[in-house]
């Protein structure tokens, strides 16, 4: 079982910086693509960005393409969403997520159902 904890979040003003954390525990990220996902109000779940277990490989939702960058420390077992020029419109609750160990965990998988393990869940708020 893989545990996620994420941290970061709060309010950011539009075109400030934040970046927000997930930490692995238990059986870690297990050599597995990870993914941050959000969710507004009302909406459904969506993708947002996605990693493979080298690093060497990511995709972008349209929304986010030039101004998110996921990252991950595998020797720290944390992946990263690093969120520069925020709008109000990313404003949202933001999930990371992970894959079960399988001979095809590592490939770039975009929809929620394709994923098994969830973080808490944190809010970020983007203000004009």
């Amino acid at each position: 079982q893989v545990q996620l904890v994420q941290s970061g979040g709060g309010l950011v003003q539009a075109g400030d910086s934040l970046r927000l954390s997930c930490a692995a525990s238990g059986r870690t990220f297990g050599r597995c693509a990870a993914a941050w996902f959000r969710q507004a109000p009302g909406k459904e779940r969506e993708f947002v960005a996605a990693i493979n277990w080298s690093g060497g490989n990511t995709v972008y939702a349209d929304s986010v393409k030039g101004r998110f960058t996921i990252s991950r420390d595998n020797a720290k077992n944390t992946v990263y969403l690093q969120m520069n020029n925020p709008k109000p419109e990313d404003t949202a609750v933001y999930y990371c997520a992970s894959r079960k160990y399988s001979s095809y965990c590592d490939y770039l998988a975009t929809t929620k159902y394709q994923y098994d393990y969830w973080g808490q869940g944190t809010q970020v708020t983007v203000s004009s």
